[in-house]
């Protein structure tokens, strides 16, 4: 049976891929005919435990340690993969949340300086844009290839106390859409998955506990994400499958916030 999604022995770079969400995606990758995944983490051992991963299916990893929040980190692990397997073909921008601190409680935002922000705005607003900024060159002179950038519902909706964090994700979606525009011409797609609370090792909460059930209480679905519900729709998006889709912002998120 063909693999409507196989993605045909292209490389691909996932940001933030140590684990969680990122993990998932960098897995898919391989299971669905990736040449070589390319797997970022500030964290080198979290990258090279995925690598190993990756390895036992028979397709090249490579560890990309790096700070997403770094232009030149990001150009320097661009230049090493296409000196070692040739022009990354695939992007996926899934660093998220406050970088390497994981997840933080943030005060309200009348109390906030602006360096609390910058946790947010560094890895998911400039994060994206870095690594966008690294990867283009390729894409456009091999005229082919796919970005996709992780956001989260908190950018389509607003979440309160996460006020800094809803407008980095609400400014990388509105990145990918110009982008989009930008690039179309060069047979370059890019899209964007939203998110909503999702299992990974910085959310970690019963589902039938109190405020399990309360967090899930707007949910049509109610359970929480796995890893996997958005590491299909990257693959998805990765792929040929969706030739003609550019520009756009799926919400996989158990219906908490409905798409119109």
């Amino acid at each position: 049976m063909e693999d409507i999604v196989d993605l045909k022995g292209v490389t691909a770079l996932v940001t933030g891929a140590g684990q969680g969400v990122g993990r998932a995606i960098a897995l898919r990758m391989a299971q669905h005919g990736a040449g070589c995944v390319v797997v970022n983490d500030y964290f080198e051992d979290r990258a090279e435990a995925v690598v190993a991963e990756i390895e036992a299916m028979g397709v090249r990893g490579i560890a990309a340690q790096g700070d997403v929040t770094k232009l030149d980190d990001l150009k320097r692990i661009v230049a090493d993969v296409e000196t070692a397997v040739g022009p990354i073909g695939v992007l996926v921008n899934n660093a998220g949340n406050m970088g390497p601190a994981g997840v933080v409680r943030s005060r309200p935002f009348w109390e906030q300086e602006p360096e609390e922000w910058d946790l947010s705005l560094g890895v998911n607003l400039y994060g994206v844009m870095n690594a966008v900024r690294a990867v283009l060159p390729g894409m456009i002179a091999a005229e082919r290839g796919a970005i996709v950038t992780i956001v989260s519902d908190a950018g389509r909706v607003g979440e309160p106390r996460l006020e800094a964090y809803s407008g980095a994700k609400a400014g990388a979606a509105g990145f990918m859409r110009a982008i989009a525009k930008s690039v179309g011409r060069y047979n370059v797609r890019a899209n964007c998955i939203a998110l909503s609370a999702t299992k990974t090792p910085t959310i970690q909460v019963d589902e039938d506990s109190d405020i399990g059930k309360k967090m899930l209480a707007p949910y049509i679905i109610r359970r929480f994400g796995e890893p996997d519900d958005g590491a299909r729709m990257a693959v998805f998006l990765a792929s040929d499958a969706s030739a003609w889709i550019t520009g756009q912002t799926y919400p996989v998120n158990g219906g908490y916030a409905l798409a119109v």
